[in-house]
């Protein structure tokens, strides 16, 4: 039965929440308890295909799975999730999901603080080391202060990009993505909280050769992606010297 159907069908007309109201204070309240029994106690709130990461259960909890919206065979899961990435990133420090594609563009889009793969087969074998590396360094790095580099959108034509920044270790990184149907190979980014005064090496996975450029010209004329693929997915980490 449905429980939202099931909490209503207990309420009169000018009442209809009521039930609701009370369950979900009812569950906080058994959270909390539990909390206060065993103090490093951690809950996961994965639950409802991500319907249940509200504010107050995230007080309480964190999404080792913020969504089970991750098939693929589920359509437009690739750009759902770099959505998912970049909306919730602005209420989520923490964050999981798992990934069962095996190209660069596919699995850059699932990367998070907690990430796993699915379906290993020795013909993918070795994108999923190359899968889990990646994101073993970018991981910790997403921890940090989040900054939308592009409005978001899910449209084909489009790029979505987005930086994550440790002030006090001074490094970061910069993910983007060029979709398929989109004519730009490049695209221009000014980052935020730089150093101005200091230099950053910048590390493009996907280039051999690191580059140096200052915190005032990454945050003044910005960085410049360029994907050649279409669609194809760029990560650049960044460090303070």
């Amino acid at each position: 039965m449905d429980p939202l159907n099931n909490w209503r069908n207990h309420d009169v007309p000018d009442r209809q929440g009521v039930t609701e109201n009370f369950h979900v204070q009812g569950y906080l309240a058994f959270w909390d308890e539990l909390q206060r029994r065993h103090p490093t106690m951690t809950i996961d709130s994965c639950a409802s295909g991500g319907r249940r990461n509200d504010l107050e259960t995230m007080r309480r909890a964190v999404p080792l799975a913020r969504s089970d919206f991750q098939l693929p065979h589920q359509q437009g899961v690739i750009e759902g999730n770099q959505g998912h990435t970049y909306g919730l990133s602005s209420w989520l420090p923490f964050q999981g999901t798992g990934s069962y594609f095996f190209d660069a563009y596919a699995y850059r889009s699932f990367y998070l603080p907690s990430f796993g793969m699915g379906g290993m087969t020795p013909e993918n074998r070795a994108a999923q080391q190359k899968a889990y590396a990646e994101c073993r360094t970018v991981a910790p790095l997403m921890l940090g202060d989040y900054y939308p580099l592009t409005p978001y959108n899910l449209q084909l034509n489009q790029w979505i990009a987005w930086q994550f920044n440790r002030p006090e270790q001074g490094d970061g990184v910069v993910q983007a993505f060029r979709r398929d149907n989109c004519a730009e190979a490049t695209r221009t980014f000014r980052l935020s909280e730089l150093d101005p005064a200091a230099q950053y090496e910048l590390t493009n996975f996907d280039v051999e050769e690191k580059t140096c450029v200052s915190g005032k010209a990454l945050m003044g004329k910005g960085i410049t992606v360029e994907i050649k693929e279409q669609p194809g997915a760029a990560i650049i980490t960044y460090q303070r010297l």
